[in-house]
């Protein structure tokens, strides 16, 4: 089973993929009364939708509905795409290498080498090398893990307890931390409508500090992809 058909299967599981694309923010709404967990993150956001009978807190509630959108639009990119792990990655890699010169690609590649990790890049163009580097990672990714990995939780039991509201609070509070620690990449995923999908590589990140590469010399990227893919 490869990554995608691990995501998919959970959300299947959850539910999730049962709300018509469509029309996300009234399905969404339907699913709450049925489907959320009576604590955590899940209940916290069934209670700000609440809070839309009030005037003072219609500017939480607007967002929250823009998140459920774009949320639901990640899960139509997740299902188009054949693999939604690697396009995360390779914009992330885009991003970091946007404004390196082929010799500083050279230079990582060598730098990556000579810890025993070998890209296969057939050319050191900004793009292949993205690509090339992004699979490498992908691949290195342990795949196999359950969601449970994947989303950050401690224990499996604790992570099935989320609902469906509970994983739309989690992917929006990945995608506000992002648009924080990172807000180029952030700004890349969002014009892709990916943003809320950087939930399901966030631990990967803060393993390897990949945050730390929009100001990292071509020695401390090298570093971060190698604790990427290991």
């Amino acid at each position: 089973m490869n990554g995608n058909d691990k995501i998919i299967s959970y959300l299947q599981a959850n539910k999730i993929l049962s709300l018509k694309l469509d029309n996300a923010l009234t399905a969404l709404k339907t699913e709450v009364s049925n489907q959320i967990n009576t604590t955590g993150a899940g209940l916290q956001r069934a209670l700000y939708y609440m809070s839309c009978f009030t005037d003072e807190y219609q500017d939480v509630c607007q967002q929250q509905k823009t998140e459920d959108i774009r949320f639901t639009k990640g899960i139509y990119h997740l299902l188009q795409n054949g693999n939604i792990v690697c396009t995360l990655l390779e914009i992330y890699f885009q991003d970091i290498f946007k404004n390196k010169t082929s010799d500083q690609l050279e230079n990582i590649k060598k730098m990556l080498i000579a810890v025993n990790v070998h890209i296969a890049a057939s050319s050191l163009t900004k793009a292949g090398f993205a690509l090339a580097v992004a699979s490498s990672v992908a691949i290195g990714m342990n795949l196999s893990l359950d969601m449970s990995a994947l989303a950050g939780a401690r224990t499996t039991k604790a992570f099935v307890g989320f609902s469906l509201y509970g994983i739309v609070q989690k992917a929006a509070d990945s995608a506000q931390r992002l648009c924080f620690t990172y807000p180029s990449y952030y700004s890349a995923l969002y014009a892709q409508e990916l943003e809320m999908m950087y939930f399901l590589i966030e631990p990967l990140f803060e393993r390897a500090n990949a945050t730390e590469a929009q100001w990292a010399t071509d020695s401390n990227i090298a570093d971060i992809i190698t604790r990427m893919i290991r």
